[in-house]
């Protein structure tokens, strides 16, 4: 043990680390070092004598557990470290899952299903109903899927849920619950569980099996979880389940941070936290030590916006830093280049490396013109949430091999392998056995076992071919146990045939999926050599552990891995392109903010309620804080939507900013000649404030705009005049105060309906 490890940390950190009875909230703002009090106080509990197999820490990623195991291995004994039940809650869940399905009609071998695989089962069932697939698309029936589970409704509650049914039906929808049916009971019959079984069933289970659930509770004495502010309704549940022996929970997040609910995320769950928990004590990590003071003011000042929300001012003891720039183009492809013309500048006066830099962005589509005008300035860049390793083809090709072997009942898995590499199974053959396997109600694998005493009309060739299928793959179960997952891993690879004809592929892209399916071999091989991290099942910590690690292990570590979870191997730099979705958790020196455009960011889809659009906000003020050094936001005059030229107001978001933090720069970076295009010379600054800001419309001419006419005075009927849409009509008004909004036809542009205070209309005499 380290000796005075909590001198590491600051006063508050310190109280929320020591405090190790009862319920615990420790609201972390941005930068505030959040997991140094997570890890730590995991050390401290051991340090305190509870054992480690007692403890609980519950993660959202991988790569957040990993961390942390690695600083707590640091700060004490490793094996410490390692006997702590500490991971993300779907792979503590399917942990648990391994040794209790049985008790829920699952092997304990169960396949857990990505999404590709969900989809591609919800497609074969749309097919064999008969349903039309554009009216049915499968990522939407998953989705009404997954909100499903994600609220514990059964496909039998669904189907008697009549405001459900309602919503189905107006939808045009109907048969979502049927579809929804058949699907819950296709994985079961398959073995095979998704993400979001993995939660509702380990519910379901403490639910009807108490005696199971009391064990779990003697078992974890003291419970983490690390950013409760995306914690779903499920997940909520089982803490609470967990935790009510002896309330000994500790929950670290910041409401300010919730900005997940398209995936289920309740931000009610830290909010309503004081009340679940009475006796509950709450520390609040109010120091940022990411950020210059700049930034933490002005992302103080935005989030102070929302209503629903945990109070608390977050400071630093950093410099202040710039201010954070802002700029408009006139258009997404200008916004592009000045985008990259200021990393470029950067890069060069500041000699800093492209990794200090990341553009975010509200949806995936803006990073084109951003990508385009980097590559004119030969910047390295890199998108994240692109296809991620384990999504590549050739991976999910050989993962089907692993997954059928571990699993033969696994009917995604036969389906996309039977035939790979060919061996003359063809669909008409497969899709006889599917039809006979639903029949009858079997598994895919027992339906072809059953051909040698009903041939289903399939010849004797294909019976034949189908028969060393099931041989070659029944060879391998029997050494599931015997070998290690690479020995395993590698014969696979060879006696299939995948890795000959990899091998035989000598363009570039048969290289470099051979170099892929390498690369997966180099993970196996890692895996395999790594020590066994504790036992697998509860009561059984004292077994003997085997030599090897199985194929079976690793199947299921791989299975949990998200795209958050991957890390990028190669040495070079690049600037970062991202979601600010998927920036959440990092920083970066030099953050760009792209996109500040009203019905963009905020997104249209997402300003239908005070909560949808503090959500937004919540979203804005992540991106801020992602910043070390210097903040900079953009907007388009224009935008191209769907191959349509549309005119963009500047995001109300923007006026959040308090004004003392702006700064709109004098003239953007050129680089050298033949590096790319220039950029608007623009006033050095403009006097900001609530009411005027729409000055930005002036921005590089140094003329000052007509006044705008007040928008109380904006009534149906009126001619009005817009910066960029020109004359046009009053049709309509409606709201009041901010949310004011006029209906306007301008003709050659169309009908726009407008916030008045950002329009700045003119009414014309």
């Amino acid at each position: 043990m380290k000796k005075d490890f909590l001198k590491d940390l600051n006063e508050a950190q310190q109280l929320a680390v020591k405090h190790t009875e009862g319920a615990v909230m420790v609201v972390a703002g941005a930068g505030s070092g959040k997991t140094r009090v997570l890890t730590y106080r995991v050390a401290w509990l051991i340090n305190q004598g509870v054992d480690p197999f007692n403890i609980l820490a519950l993660t959202f990623t991988n790569k957040a557990a990993r961390e942390m195991k690695e600083r707590i291995a640091s700060l004490m004994d490793p094996s410490s470290a390692k006997a702590v039940w500490m991971g993300t809650f779907h792979s503590v869940f399917a942990r648990i899952l391994r040794a209790e399905a049985h008790r829920l009609g699952y092997p304990s071998n169960y396949t857990i299903y990505d999404t590709d695989d969900s989809k591609s089962l919800i497609r074969t069932i749309i097919k064999e109903k008969g349903l039309d697939k554009q009216l049915y698309p499968a990522g939407y029936v998953l989705s009404r899927i997954s909100a499903a589970k994600t609220s514990m409704i059964s496909p039998q509650e669904y189907n008697v849920n009549a405001e459900i049914v309602a919503q189905d039906k107006a939808s045009g929808k109907p048969l979502v619950g049927e579809l929804y049916s058949a699907y819950a009971s296709r994985c079961k019959r398959a073995g095979a569980m998704d993400f979001d079984d993995l939660l509702c069933n380990t519910h379901i289970l403490f639910e009807q099996f108490p005696e199971v659930l009391y064990r779990y509770q003697q078992q974890f004495t003291h419970i983490l979880v690390d950013e409760y502010q995306d914690t779903n309704h499920v997940q909520y549940l089982i803490v609470k389940s967990l935790a009510a022996n002896n309330e000994n929970l500790c929950v670290v997040g910041d409401d300010a941070q919730s900005i997940y609910a398209f995936r289920g995320a309740n931000i009610q769950n830290i909010l309503n936290f004081r009340r679940d928990y009475p006796d509950h004590t709450v520390y609040k990590l109010e120091q940022n030590y990411r950020s210059t003071g700049t930034i933490v003011q002005a992302a103080n000042g935005v989030i102070a916006r929302n209503r629903d929300q945990i109070k608390k001012t977050i400071w630093t003891a950093n410099e202040a830093g710039p201010l954070i720039r802002l700029q408009k183009a006139a258009s997404d492809n200008e916004e592009g280049s000045l985008v990259a013309n200021r990393i470029f500048e950067l890069r060069m006066n500041l000699h800093e490396p492209a990794n200090a830099f990341a553009v975010l962005y509200r949806t995936n589509a803006q990073s084109r013109a951003i990508e385009e005008a980097l590559r004119r300035l030969n910047i390295p860049y890199r998108i994240f949430g692109g296809l991620s390793f384990y999504s590549r083809k050739e991976i999910k090709d050989i993962l089907a091999y692993f997954r059928l072997i571990i699993n033969p009942s696994d009917e995604e898995a036969i389906k996309r392998i039977i035939n790979y590499p060919a061996r003359g199974i063809g669909d008409t053959t497969l899709n006889k056995i599917i039809v006979a396997a639903d029949q009858r109600r079997l598994s895919l694998w027992q339906a072809m076992e059953m051909l040698e005493e009903d041939n289903l009309g399939i010849n004797t060739g294909t019976r034949a071919r189908i028969r060393e299928f099931l041989d070659l793959i029944g060879r391998f179960r029997v050494e599931l146990r015997q070998k290690d997952a690479f020995v395993l891993a590698r014969q696979v690879i060879s006696a299939t045939g995948i890795m000959k004809e990899m091998e035989n592929d000598d363009s570039f892209e048969g290289e470099a999926r051979l170099e892929n399916i390498e690369e997966l071999l180099n993970a196996i091989s890692d895996f395999a050599g790594r020590e066994r991290e504790g036992a697998d099942v509860i009561g059984q910590e004292e077994a003997p552990l085997p030599l090897f690690r199985t194929l079976e292990e690793f199947m299921t570590e791989v299975s949990l891995i998200t795209d958050a979870d991957t890390e990028n191997k190669e040495d070079k730099e690049y600037v970062s392109l991202m979601t600010i979705h998927a920036a959440k958790g990092l920083e970066f020196p030099h953050v760009f903010v792209v996109g500040l455009e009203e019905n963009l960011f905020p997104n249209i889809m997402s300003i239908g309620t005070r909560a949808e659009l503090e959500e937004e906000r919540r979203l804005f003020y992540v991106a801020i804080t992602r910043a070390m050094k210097s903040v900079h936001l953009s907007f388009a005059e224009t935008r191209y939507r769907w191959g349509s030229l549309t005119f963009c107001e500047p995001s109300r978001f923007i006026d959040d900013v308090d004004q003392r933090f702006i700064e709109l720069p004098q003239k953007a970076a050129v680089p050298p000649s033949g590096m790319g295009p220039g950029s608007t010379s623009l006033p050095s600054r403009l006097n900001l404030n609530k009411k005027n800001y729409r000055k930005l419309s002036s921005v590089g001419t140094n003329a000052p705009p007509a006044a705008a006419s007040r928008e109380d005075d904006i009534i149906p009927g009126l001619q009005v005049e817009h910066d960029a849409f020109g004359m046009g009509k009053v049709l309509s008004v409606e709201g009041s105060g901010p949310n004011r909004k006029a209906t306007v036809f301008f003709p050659g542009v169309g009908q726009k309906q407008l916030l008045l205070r950002f329009a700045r209309l003119r009414i014309v005499e």
